[in-house]
């Protein structure tokens, strides 16, 4: 069964940064897409950047789109989510997702608080 956990959330200043780490286990990590979603307090849960098993195809969401980074190391089953000039409105519970066909594995989200 496949699991995956989340890393390097925080409380950090409006203007700031963060790294968030994945590491993944129990699956063929290499060849899963996988996404980071976030939900804050009293919304629904959104996609926030994806990447294709080989790092081909990539994407954001508008709000965060030339502030975040997405990336993954296939060699150690790791996606990372470098985010820089964060905003208070980017506090949230940060999600990793897995997915291939009818496979679909979730971390269990840790909480990054941007303060003004």
């Amino acid at each position: 069964q496949g699991h995956l956990v989340e890393s390097g959330g925080g409380l950090v200043q409006s203007g700031g940064s963060l790294t968030l780490s994945c590491v993944a286990s129990g699956f063929d990590f290499k060849t899963y897409g996988m996404n980071w979603y976030r939900q804050a307090p009293g919304r629904e849960r959104e996609l926030v950047a994806g990447i294709s098993s080989a790092s081909s195809r990539i994407a954001y969401a508008d709000s965060v789109k030339d502030r975040f980074t997405i990336h993954r190391d296939n060699s150690k089953n790791m996606l990372v989510l470098q985010m820089t000039n964060l905003e208070p409105e980017d506090t949230a519970v940060y999600y990793c997702r897995a997915q291939r066909l009818q496979s679909d594995y979730w971390g269990q989200g840790i909480q990054v608080t941007v303060s003004s």
